[in-house]
């Protein structure tokens, strides 16, 4: 009996050891990265969970995304003195609310949070500590929207999850001592994505009182360009690797895999529509500062590929890619957060879109984190271990720049 536990243990080892290294290359850390270490041991932590993943899913016991998502859920924080948190649902979405118990004179702002995941994963367990931190330290009514999660909700699903949510909060702010003009969104990674998408959504509502502002947090906006010098530079720094990022919004989207090399060379836009979106994602756009750490332009124009496009074309709408919308829905956009990472495939999509609301005379602050990578401020309230000195920086930014709302 004990040699078949043996046996069975090396088998194991073995095969989720080859699915950690066939799916994942070796991580690539610039050498300016004062904390190379820590990220080398969370990269391999992290893609050994995908290859354990992987192989339980194979044995049938139980499905990837199931298993990632109960990694990510995490363990929950304890019980928190200064704030009341209650689960309620906001027509059909979950949602939890965090108010702090201590008193004010008049109203006080509310937030949203939409978190990340690629609209698979996260929950409003695994951001527990996000939203109490924000609830906490700008003394304002927090609302995590436990949005439903694809293949079990297809897309979109999540976006009209959160809009739901975001509308009912508005009309009924003043039940939970909010002013319905400090009302902001907010959101992380594809929790960024769908805080755009809303934003954007809610430009034209005249039955709605005006969002005070939006918060993008390393957000993805955009399916144009995956070369773009961000795409380039960073395509193998953990933990949202180039291929991985495609990946991920295909298998959101439930669409073949096949096409991943034909859209990442460039080959899924036809002639017409890149010349649309050229106006609005282009390395013309990216500052040079941004370009000189090896970025090389590309010389040649791929061949179209209409089985790519017909693959990716749902990618296109703007709810799934936010820097496409009309200049007249930018127009209409509240003023903005914008957090981008030095070390982030994501970095250059926030440095676009900000040029976009700014050429609209929108207000944006802009927070890049010079030692940043995808998932920094998620990380930054799980204690020293795990958390990273970028992260906390960029909670620190985000929540004064929420005082001022």
């Amino acid at each position: 009996m004990e040699l078949l536990l043996e046996i069975f243990l090396v088998v194991l080892t073995v095969f989720v050891a080859m699915a950690f290294y066939y799916e994942h290359p070796k991580a690539e850390i610039p050498h300016g990265f004062s904390q190379r270490r820590k990220l080398y041991f969370f990269h391999y932590v992290l893609n050994f969970g995908f290859g354990l993943a992987k192989f339980l899913e194979k044995l049938g016991i139980t499905s990837e995304v199931y298993f990632l998502r109960a990694a990510m859920d995490g363990i929950p924080p304890l019980k928190d003195k200064h704030l009341f948190m209650k689960n309620l649902r906001f027509e059909k979405v979950k949602v939890r609310i965090y108010q702090p118990k201590m008193s004010i004179n008049g109203q006080r702002r509310g937030i949203l949070y939409f978190h990340g995941g690629v609209g698979r994963f996260g929950s409003i367990r695994a951001y527990e500590r996000t939203c109490r931190y924000f609830a906490r330290k700008t003394n304002s009514v927090v609302v995590s929207v436990g949005y439903r999660l694809a293949p079990e909700y297809p897309y979109p699903t999540q976006f009209e999850d959160c809009l739901t949510a975001t509308v009912h909060f508005m009309r009924t702010a003043q039940d939970y001592g909010v002013d319905p003009s400090r009302i902001i969104v907010c959101g992380d990674s594809s929790g960024g994505t769908l805080t755009a998408a809303v934003a954007q959504a809610l430009g034209t509502r005249r039955d709605l009182p005006k969002l005070r502002a939006q918060i993008l947090i390393y957000p993805y906006l955009q399916c144009v360009d995956f070369n773009l010098p961000s795409y380039q530079q960073n395509e193998g720094v953990p933990i949202l690797l180039r291929e991985r990022t495609l990946v991920l919004g295909l298998k959101y989207l439930n669409k073949d895999l096949s096409v991943v090399e034909a859209i990442l060379n460039g080959s899924h836009i036809p002639e017409d529509l890149q010349l649309k979106y050229q106006k609005w994602v282009s390395p013309d756009y990216i500052p040079h500062e941004f370009k000189t750490r090896g970025y090389k332009p590309s010389t040649t124009q791929p061949l179209f590929s209409k089985e790519a496009y017909t693959v990716i074309k749902p990618m296109f709408d703007t709810v799934f890619s936010p820097m496409l919308a009309e200049d007249s829905v930018i127009a209409r956009l509240p003023e903005t957060f914008i957090l981008t990472c030095e070390f982030d495939v994501l970095r250059d999509d926030g440095l676009l879109y900000k040029k976009r609301l700014e050429d609209h005379g929108i207000k944006v602050t802009w927070c890049h984190l010079q030692e940043g990578f995808h998932g920094t401020v998620f990380l930054a309230l799980y204690g020293e271990l795990i958390g990273f000195r970028s992260g906390k920086k960029g909670l620190e930014r985000i929540v004064n720049f929420l005082r001022l709302m």
